[in-house]
């Protein structure tokens, strides 16, 4: 009997830094994609989509729409309030970070139920997940593992790790009467680090300060960074990011041992980055204005992660280190946009 819905991929959040990546990497694919976002998509993304829908994941008429169209085998959730704004509303954040997931979960849930077999659920979860309690602790503990120093100091990290346990429970609890039950959501999850792009521009998060200093460099312009010199956390380049998600979503269930995995591609301080921005960029001006409230939070982040786990369950292998992403990727690609 033919399928009377149409299969496909939905992402949520995907007019922003990772959606960008991630529908041109699966458009190019030949997946087809339905896309949730508040805005309507840029204008470069839109013929990549088969549907797009303007509106948020706090709306239930809404994926019940797409429920009674679309057969949903992936779903990529992206959509959040990030961590800067979701101090001065974490109300909202939790509306959006918490009860939007809580809809797509169920979204996925129903699914699953109507076409017999689990929907993939991927979820960024952020390295904001963690809450060390010092700076000198920070300092001391090195690479951290996933289960360790999970108190998290800030809304979004809170609504984060809540996410993630949300979702384990979906995968491995909710409604599992019996021991034969199959379950109907196959969640896998990620803590990104500071993920760093060259092909949008940096929407004010808490780890946006490497990027800011390449495009104010880029534009001329002089750049305040708002953490101190020796400020460390890991990041990522956006591309290995997208790599991440993709690979983790088609790696096979029964190698997975965890349902939330670190992932690092290098571990550099804020100096070190100002060092070789200003390299590139002869006329770069940037000097230190440290804010308080955004120091405190990234001090209560790891300065790098141990990810060994998503390497031997899944083969994460990022493909950017610190020399590569910058000199390669980040600052050729920054450059000619301010050039065109």
């Amino acid at each position: 009997m033919p399928r009377l819905r149409k299969p496909v991929v939905l992402i949520t959040g995907a007019g922003g830094e990772i959606g960008h990546g991630l529908v041109t990497r699966l458009s190019a694919s030949g997946s087809p994609i339905i896309t949730i976002d508040v805005s309507p998509l840029d204008a470069s993304l839109a013929p990549l989509v088969a549907r797009e829908f303007t509106g948020s994941i706090t709306d239930v008429n809404l994926l019940e729409r797409i429920l009674a169209e679309f057969e949903v085998e992936r779903v990529f959730h992206l959509a959040a309030l990030l961590s800067t704004r979701s101090e001065f509303t974490p109300i909202t954040a939790h509306h959006v970070n918490v009860e939007g997931m809580l809809n797509l979960l169920e979204f996925a849930q129903h699914e699953g139920e109507s076409h017999g077999r689990p929907v993939t659920f991927i979820y960024p979860s952020s390295i904001a997940a963690f809450g060390l309690p010092d700076l000198d602790t920070k300092m001391r503990v090195g690479r951290v593992r996933e289960d360790e120093f999970t108190h998290p100091k800030t809304m979004y990290g809170c609504n984060k790790l809540y996410c993630e346990l949300l979702g384990d429970y979906y995968a491995r609890h909710y409604k599992q009467l019996s021991v034969d039950a199959i379950p109907r959501v196959d969640f896998r999850s990620m803590r990104f680090p500071g993920l760093i792009s060259a092909l949008t521009v940096p929407s004010g998060g808490t780890s946006d300060y490497g990027p800011e200093m390449i495009h104010a460099a880029a534009k001329g312009e002089p750049y305040h960074c708002f953490v101190r010199p020796d400020t460390t956390i890991p990041f990522m380049a956006m591309p290995d990011g997208v790599d991440a998600l993709l690979t983790l979503a088609a790696a096979p269930r029964a190698r997975l041992t965890r349902t939330a995995y670190n992932l690092s591609a290098f571990s550099r301080s804020a100096a070190e980055i100002r060092d070789v921005v200003v390299a590139a960029f002869s006329n770069a001006k940037i000097d230190y204005q440290v804010d308080a409230k955004r120091q405190g939070i990234i001090d209560s982040w790891p300065a790098d992660v141990d990810d060994s786990a998503a390497r031997a369950d899944w083969g994460f292998a990022p493909t950017y280190d610190f020399e590569r992403a910058f000199r390669e990727y980040l600052i050729p690609t920054i450059q000619q946009r301010y050039r065109r």
